[in-house]
């Protein structure tokens, strides 16, 4: 790949209706989607790929039934138990973002172990948002900002665009070059919205457990046949 991107974010979009058209759970729907999210891992860290970052739960998903909330925590958790005890043999560096004070303590206590446990891989780093949203994000960022600014640890002078980029949840990542959505949908739903703003766009009309190594390699390609201009000519 001669113009390999080195951040790509996917919208993981269509668990729930893959798994009726298979006549199946809601559940196992996410299940197979969390099964995927493992082998687009592994092939972005194979690739080379740097970041990889997905939206796993927004904070508008709890208004789902209790019902499918509850099983995706369970499932989200094993999969963060799962990654932590892979963490030798994958070399894929985890980092999580949202809101995660308000999750539950043992969900807490698997984030940080994750994390712990893959700090110092070299391979992908996988960013995954939970219980995050993009509107959500920025309003912390600007309520943390005026808090410094009214303890006078930064001056209303100091506030430009790198600064606010460095009051977000992404502060220690480069701006996605790529975004992914699967399902066919054609919108961001509250996903990075100031991270995305020079970031080039594909919709794939496939489920997202069904998008396989090959779609994500013709995703790539789409991307590297892109002008990108940044506002220039």
């Amino acid at each position: 790949m001669e113009n390999m991107p080195k951040h790509i974010a996917i919208i993981m979009d269509g668990n729930r209706r893959w798994a009726k058209e298979h006549g199946l759970s809601a559940k196992l729907g996410h299940k197979e989607g969390a099964e995927n999210l493992k082998r687009l891992t592994r092939y972005a860290n194979k690739i080379g790929l740097e970041y990889l970052t997905v939206y796993a739960f927004s904070t508008e998903n709890w208004k789902r039934s209790e019902e499918e909330v509850g099983a995706l925590m369970i499932l989200f958790k094993n999969y963060l138990d799962d990654l932590a005890n892979a963490a030798d043999t994958e070399n894929v560096r985890i980092k999580m973002f949202g809101h995660i004070e308000s999750l539950s303590k043992i969900l807490q206590d698997s984030i940080r172990k994750v994390e712990e446990k893959t700090k110092n891989n070299t391979g992908t780093t996988l960013c995954i948002a939970f219980n995050y949203g993009g509107r959500d994000e920025i309003t912390r960022a600007v309520r943390n900002i005026a808090e410094d600014v009214k303890n006078e640890k930064i001056n209303l002078e100091d506030i430009n665009e790198k600064l606010i980029s460095n009051y977000l949840y992404t502060k220690d990542e480069p701006d996605p070059d790529l975004l992914i959505r699967t399902s066919g949908e054609i919108r961001l739903s509250n996903f990075l919205p100031w991270q995305l703003v020079y970031t080039e766009f594909v919709f794939v009309d496939k489920y997202w457990p069904d998008f396989s190594e090959k779609d994500l390699d013709d995703a790539i390609k789409t991307y590297e046949k892109r002008n990108r201009k940044f506002g220039g000519k």
